[in-house]
């Protein structure tokens, strides 16, 4: 707890006048304030004193002697991947030049470890393999600016495959190896592939669409697949060519630099089609060179990477510390939770990643030795819920958790240095200016930007929840917004006049709330926010609650329209496996943890939930299905608040509802 907090209801007691009086008081010696400098320190510390009580006053004064060490971290971090990027800017580098530093530095260390077989690349070895993929991209015509789809699951071969089209600045697609069918073809389609690389693992799902791609595309298997399927499929063996082309340096065939588009990754669909995110070279830097600096991490560190590799947080926040730190990484062919402290024990892993409800997977699993015995110092990731935070913490003796918010395209990420229970991260109240991110008032229906008399966003109180949005500045590698493939879809995400006239600003899409240090707490994504009976609730804590009740299972909260009724009900549609759900139990324990106005009006009794690939729950599909019981096999249950009770939707009830027959 801060030391000043016990003074400050007896310092705010202060007047109005003694306030004016210290302003003046301060106006008179800041014209002074040079020839501080060379007195003692003793009045350069009074003079200091004043001006935060002058231009702020005592609470000013207490805000920032809570947070001042914090801000000087994080200023530090700023400024020290601020000069960095500024270098590479000048030095014209690119993510294969920083990698080839690293590469000299050590090249028969261990950079990529693939858990499923063992197998392990040195530095030297990544850098031999990813030259042969620029002699063979270049062999197929291929040149700067052209675009190849890799779709495979996640394997070290992956990192060479879009390392390798870099070097001759040829862009990849990173394709979610979960799509299939019409998914698939739009993440194609959209990057306008001229090429396709997929795994053979993945053969099947390439059986569906091959057919659908034009004459134009080249389609290659990476992996042991039968001559008559490789000609059913009209691709081409990747390893034999491989193996047969030149292991040295490729021709320099490119002049892309520093701010220029290195591959794309795709946004998780949860809302709709997936958008292809455009990733440049500075971005990729930018993001894991703020993991490695805000969470301190260590050149010998060793980290375990279950995330899949088409996303952002397992390739560029987890494989971008061994390209551009020296790290070694273990990559992990797809998640385990049974697995996944044994696999840290055999790797000696000292870092792990996690996303989403990763944290509430483990935690939900029997106590086993292996969770205690390993030498993880540090958990980094995103989406980890403040209902299990402390637990995860305590039962698998993490000392440090790295949690951060930010999309593969924003440019308003924030990172949680200090390990504040449940804040994604934090903006400086006494330098608010240093990064110019805020959050800002949305209307609660439409989540349509809140405007003041001038046109001008209106920023949010502590307290108050509001829509991160980040100013954008081109010139700026951090400030900078660089879209999607999609020009409707990158213009959708800016909005104009946000801090002052003139201006454009990224909107994240995201609710959030600060607190009054500046410590910043996820709220929900925009639009989950549903409003009844009068109050706001919230999807993501409601979710959490009705999770940890249930033993960790997997919960989807969202709102619903009821015929005749204002705002939206809450439906939370939750896994059981057993099958054993007990609606009685379920509302006594509902009823005693949430406020009536956010226990769940109408329930979905599933044996799983939808998650994407990144484990973010789907709910497009359960919102569109609502509580009609004929559009599903799940029992779906109505709140029967004055009986107590929850009772199965029928199509009788169902129509009632829809007649406005029952009451809610």
């Amino acid at each position: 707890m801060c030391v000043f907090h016990k003074l400050t209801p007896d310092l705010q007691l202060a007047t109005p006048s003694m306030h004016a009086a210290v302003r003046a008081s301060l106006s008179l010696g800041s014209m002074g304030l040079l020839r501080l400098l060379a007195t003692p320190w003793s009045w350069s510390l009074a003079a200091g004193l004043g001006v935060y009580m002058g231009t702020g006053g005592w609470h000013y004064l207490y805000v920032a002697a809570c947070t001042i060490k914090r801000d000087l971290r994080g200023l530090y971090v700023l400024l020290r991947v601020k000069l960095a990027l500024r270098r590479h800017m000048c030095n014209g580098s690119t993510i294969p030049s920083i990698f080839a530093q690293t590469v000299a530095l050590h090249p028969d260390k261990a950079a990529l470890v693939y858990e499923a077989t063992g197998e392990t690349w040195s530095f030297a070895q990544l850098n031999q393999l990813s030259d042969a993929v620029a002699h063979w991209a270049l062999s197929q015509g291929w040149s700067s600016g052209d675009v190849v789809a890799i779709f495979m699951e996640s394997r070290p071969l992956l990192v060479a495959l879009w390392l390798g089209l870099a070097k001759v600045g040829v862009e990849a697609a990173l394709i979610n190896f979960n799509l299939r069918r019409d998914s698939l073809m739009h993440c194609v389609g959209v990057s306008g592939a001229r090429g396709i690389v997929f795994g053979a693992e993945l053969a099947d799902a390439m059986e569906e669409v091959s057919s659908s791609f034009g004459d134009s595309m080249v389609c290659f298997c990476a992996g042991q697949l039968s001559a008559e399927r490789l000609t059913a499929l009209s691709a081409c063996p990747l390893d034999s060519l491989l193996g047969s082309t030149p292991r040295g340096p490729p021709p320099r065939s490119s002049n892309k630099g520093f701010n220029d588009r290195l591959f794309y990754i795709y946004t998780s669909g949860t809302t709709g089609l997936p958008k292809a995110a455009i990733v440049v070279h500075s971005r990729y830097y930018r993001i894991a060179a703020f993991g490695y600096h805000a969470f301190c991490m260590r050149p010998d560190d060793i980290v375990y990477d279950c995330l899949p590799l088409y996303h952002s947080a397992g390739n560029i926040m987890g494989v971008g510390q061994c390209l551009l730190y020296g790290l070694t990484v273990v990559v992990k062919k797809k998640f385990s939770a049974s697995r996944f402290w044994d696999d840290c024990i055999k790797y000696n892993c000292t870092v792990v990643q996690y996303i989403g409800e990763i944290c509430r997977y483990l935690l939900a699993q029997p106590v086993r030795p292996s969770e205690t015995q390993h030498q993880v110092r540090l958990a980094v990731g995103n989406g980890l819920r403040p209902s299990v935070w402390e637990a995860f913490m305590q039962r698998f003796r993490i000392p440090q958790i790295g949690e951060f918010y930010g999309a593969t395209e924003c440019n308003c990420s924030i990172a949680n240095m200090d390990g504040k229970v449940g804040a994604c991260g934090f903006n400086s109240r006494i330098l608010p200016s240093v990064y110019p991110i805020r959050l800002v008032r949305v209307n609660e229906d439409s989540m349509e930007l809140v405007r003041d008399h001038q046109g001008l966003c209106v920023p949010c109180r502590p307290g108050e929840p509001g829509l991160l949005v980040g100013k954008i500045n081109q010139q700026d590698p951090l400030r900078r917004f660089d879209g999607y493939a999609s020009q409707d879809a990158t213009n959708k995400k800016i909005a104009h006049n946000v801090f002052r006239k003139g201006d454009s600003a990224y909107l994240s899409g995201d609710v959030l709330v600060m607190d009054e240090l500046g410590y910043m707490y996820f709220r929900d994504r925009s639009g989950d926010t549903f409003r009844w009976r009068g109050e706001n609730v919230s999807t993501t804590e409601v979710e959490g609650t009705l999770s940890a009740l249930l033993g960790q299972a997997d919960v989807a909260v969202y709102g619903v329209t009821v015929p005749g009724v204002e705002g939206k009900a809450g439906m939370a549609a939750i896994a059981d496996c057993t099958g054993r759900f007990d609606c009685e139990a379920f509302f006594r324990e509902v009823r005693r943890v949430l406020p009536p106005y956010a226990c769940p009006v109408f329930l979905r009794i599933s044996s799983h939930v939808d998650t994407t690939g990144t484990f973010k729950i789907q709910k497009t599909r359960l919102q569109k299905e609502g509580y009609d019981p004929r559009h599903s096999a799940d029992r779906i249950y109505l709140l029967n608040s004055q009986a107590g009770r929850y009772e199965a939707v029928n199509e009788e009830l169902y129509s009632s509802i829809l007649e406005g027959r029952v009451s809610l």
